[in-house]
């Protein structure tokens, strides 16, 4: 007969005892590995939904400024030898870093400016399926998006300054080549946005690289990178790598407003979990003291046959581990079942994704079985001080 022995025959002869702490600890458990599967697909979707509220990098090529201001009069800043990227090119170098799977769109835009009935407004291409994607925000007020290359999508104040309404035609004269100029047709009026995209024209960028005489040509590309795996700053040192020669500005403020919305859900599950297990590992101390004052004749029984101080002590720290080891591995599959029931309620998109991880498995089991373990020391010691004589003058 060994201590394990002795643990799990004492364990099996209180049966209803252990089982109430197995199920209560499990209980507790389940809670816990829940909570953290939840917290990473939550905290997961929560980044990428944020994503449609706008991009935090900004890809352009490098250009010089320069401020002209001449006998008191100011004229503003001035760009000198405007440049443009190629979108074919950067848009395949930033697919190509090694951190791709943490960037969520990549879209690309050519700015130019013209006249619309008589008034000047900015006609930006865009891909539209990257945008929406970008701007989850945008809701369509008159019309829907343009399904053909020749429609406009117009931001709602600059339809109401240049006095557009669905199906008008927008003339796009401005051109650098050989081809002629087009007539754009408005097929929709955003809501309005409180941003740029309600004094722009939103056109195809194929068709307004066309049409200006600038194939393949942008001049930025906005990337939303998602910032729960790793840094923003190891994004655009790889996109810098890939793309030499080019400016690369992060926003910021973006980043870390993103960051403070993810964080912030995860540790607040995370404060619940620990309350959680603080609870059940004092459960277990408290159940385990208990079966020290109940078993002081089983004790000096065991002191008189030779038992050491330490193989008693040892006895009751395997009896917690033991009912830590089986709630940790009936907990953790109990909890990643829960989970899945969890994320259907919130319907949380995702959720029917979660990896089985049996390495994760185990090592949730060894930590609850040393954790136990360490909420059974105190009566563990209090057992182990027990003397033969103490424990047998009541028998």
């Amino acid at each position: 007969m060994n201590i394990l022995t002795i643990a799990l025959r004492n364990a099996r002869k209180k049966w209803v005892r252990t089982s109430l702490l197995l199920l209560v600890f499990s209980l507790g458990v389940v809670s816990i590995v829940a909570l953290s599967f939840v917290s990473r697909v939550v905290g997961e979707g929560l980044e990428k939904k944020l994503v449609s509220y706008g991009a935090n990098i900004l890809v352009s090529p490098k250009s010089e400024k320069l401020t002209v201001s001449y006998g008191g009069f100011a004229l503003g800043d001035m760009l000198f030898d405007v440049a443009y990227l190629d979108e074919a090119d950067t848009v395949a170098r930033i697919d190509g870093i090694a951190l791709r799977q943490n960037v969520s769109v990549i879209a690309p835009k050519l700015v130019v400016m013209d006249r619309v009935n008589g008034a000047a407004v900015a006609i930006v291409g865009v891909r539209f399926e990257q945008e929406k994607l970008l701007k989850g925000f945008w809701t369509v007020e008159q019309g829907d998006f343009p399904a053909t290359p020749e429609g406009v999508l117009a931001g709602s104040a600059a339809a109401a300054k240049l006095g557009l309404k669905l199906g008008d035609t927008v003339p796009v004269s401005r051109t650098e080549g050989p081809t002629p100029g087009a007539k754009l047709v408005v097929r929709g009026i955003l809501a309005p946005t409180g941003s740029e995209d309600d004094n722009v024209l939103l056109a195809d960028l194929g068709q307004v690289q066309r049409v200006t005489g600038r194939p393949g040509k942008v001049n930025f590309v906005e990337v939303a990178a998602l910032c729960s795996g790793c840094p923003i700053d190891d994004i655009v040192g790889q996109i810098a790598a890939t793309l030499p020669g080019v400016e690369i500005k992060t926003l910021r403020g973006i980043v870390e407003q993103r960051m403070v919305s993810v964080h912030f859900v995860k540790r607040l599950i995370l404060s619940v979990s620990l309350v959680i297990l603080l609870t059940g590992c004092s459960m277990v101390g408290i159940s385990m003291l208990s079966a020290v004052n109940e078993r002081k004749k089983e004790i000096g029984i065991l002191r008189s046959l030779g038992f050491s101080r330490r193989a008693v002590f040892s006895i009751f720290c395997a009896e917690a581990a033991v009912v830590g080891l089986l709630a940790g591995i009936v907990g953790y599959v109990a909890g990643y079942l829960v989970s899945f029931r969890i994320l259907a309620v919130l319907e949380v998109e995702g959720g029917g994704a979660l990896p089985f991880e049996p390495l994760h498995l185990a090592a949730t089991a060894l930590v609850l079985a040393l954790l136990t373990s360490l909420a059974s020391l105190f009566p563990a010691w209090k057992a182990a001080g027990i003397e033969p004589s103490e424990a047998l003058v009541t028998l």
